[in-house]
């Protein structure tokens, strides 16, 4: 999917003119006088993501001029600008374009990015109409880290979007195993009452009434540096269970798996990097379905740590099959732990569709996550962990309940309760995501969405950077 950017000279590419925004008087200073009244004629202010095509003189497409952030404005981004380029493959005409040579490597990368992200397109169904334009990649860009970015982020919309019918528990272990066999990883998968024989309770009672059977997916890689844990939710469709959904809640929980391609799309960067780092990858796999056996509410599960949990609503599923993945993943003191999940519609309220809400145990790596989140153009935005809130998820009769007692401070109190799964001296990071973009923006196509993975991948490549300087990166 990434045919359209090459790195090959061509010598008919036709030059694409980034101008900064403020800058077009100076730059116009330097153009012919036909350029000038061409631009003049067709108001181009150079807006950031304006494009405007500029004729030959024999009447074809000379140039393109196209209006970026001005570096000054780009205090988050250190001067890269990623999404002003994000229409053009779609919205020039099929040929094939160059940037400056002289672009810096930064800006040149962030370009070819933001090119690439918007040439993206969900194509398992039904054909596009066209392919997107073509562009040569200046020689200051890190190719490798503009396709390994891209294709995290094609892997993570491909997967998301993809129907429930065609992106059940087995089919989302498939593309698990697909990720792991592409980067060399060690892959296990237990499945259906297997997971009752290994002590995962929580994760069968929640898929066990789906004729797709319920699994937990795990893969290791790598030997050397920190131990990196990602655990994604992968409901692949949720019917809320007997607490069951209204019609219009239920329209986009083919999504439900989002965190769970999250964490495969970020798995796949760290191996293509091959970061110095034990990453492990677990994913408890199920589909909430109604039937006979389905969980019911005031039941209560024995989860792999050892605490009940009562069901106070089938709906809130995901933090149940989360608590027996996080038990296991932190049995083994990973340096870092990070979950990510479509959890709740409280993160939406407080922080709308785009923005991931971040919850952390701890203050320093919560700030290096925004940080780094922020310097990529991927941001976070940390919410509390507020202990008074616990008392919402207190539970009579069990040690605790998977539902508040309270409509308010939904998106905590679910944080809240995977907290009590994660023993209090891990590094612990939980990240509520949407996974869907409910509009069409420049490089962010309507549909499945990656956020917060780039960022991610920034933070985990820094981790594995200090732990080789501190001389730990040796094979442990």
């Amino acid at each position: 999917m990434l045919e359209h950017l090459t790195d090959r000279a061509v010598r008919d590419a036709i030059p694409i003119e980034p101008i900064a925004e403020g800058g077009l008087e100076r730059w116009l200073t330097r153009q012919r006088a036909a350029v000038r009244s061409w631009i003049a004629a067709n108001r181009f202010l150079a807006k950031p993501g304006q494009h405007l095509l500029i004729p030959d003189a024999e009447g074809r497409i000379g140039a393109v001029a196209l209006g970026v952030q001005a570096p000054g404005a780009q205090v988050a981004t250190h001067g890269r600008d990623i999404w002003s380029y994000g229409a053009l493959p779609f919205g020039l005409p099929e040929a094939t374009y160059r940037l400056p040579d002289d672009m810096p490597a930064a800006a040149a990368t962030a370009a070819g990015l933001g090119w690439a992200l918007g040439g993206y397109g969900f194509t398992r169904y039904k054909e596009r109409e066209r392919e997107p334009a073509r562009l040569v990649l200046p020689k200051s860009a890190d190719k490798a880290a503009v396709r390994r970015e891209a294709g995290a982020v094609f892997l993570v919309r491909d997967l998301v979007t993809t129907p429930a019918e065609d992106m059940g528990p087995a089919e989302l272990a498939d593309a698990a195993r697909a990720v792991a066999k592409a980067g060399g990883a060690r892959y296990a998968v237990i499945v259906g009452d297997e997971l009752l024989k290994r002590n995962y309770p929580c994760i069968h009672a929640v898929g066990r009434a789906s004729s797709r059977a319920p699994r937990l997916i795990d893969f290791r890689w790598g030997r050397r540096g920190p131990k990196v844990t990602l655990v994604g939710k992968g409901v692949c469709f949720d019917s809320g269970g007997l607490d069951l959904k209204g019609a219009a809640n239920m329209q986009l929980m083919k999504k439900d798996m989002g965190g769970a391609a999250h964490v495969l799309g970020l798995a796949q960067m760290i191996m293509a990097a091959g970061l110095d780092v034990r990453l492990r990858v677990m994913i408890p796999a199920v589909e909430n379905s109604v039937s006979s056996n389905s969980y019911r509410p005031m039941d209560i599960i024995r989860s792999r740590k050892g605490l009940s949990v009562e069901i106070g609503n089938t709906d809130a599923e995901g933090r149940v099959i989360l608590c027996d993945a996080l038990a296991e993943a932190d049995g083994e003191k990973p340096d870092l732990m990070i979950d990510m999940a479509t959890l709740t519609g409280a993160a939406r309220v407080a922080l709308g569709p785009d923005l991931p809400a971040l919850f952390a145990n701890d203050d320093a790596t919560a700030e290096s996550a925004l940080r780094h989140g922020k310097a990529v153009d991927d941001p976070l935005w940390r919410m509390p962990l507020h202990k008074p809130y616990r008392r919402m998820i207190d539970s009579r009769i069990a040690d605790i309940n998977n539902s508040g007692d309270s409509p308010f401070a939904g998106a905590i109190t679910a944080a809240l309760f995977l907290q009590d799964f994660v023993d209090p001296a891990t590094r612990w990071l939980h990240l509520d995501i949407m996974a869907w973009n409910s509009r069409a923006r420049p490089g962010r196509p309507e549909g499945g969405e990656a956020v917060a993975i780039r960022g991610l991948y920034a933070l985990i490549a820094d981790l594995a950077e200090r732990d080789r300087g501190k001389g730990k990166g040796k094979k442990r």
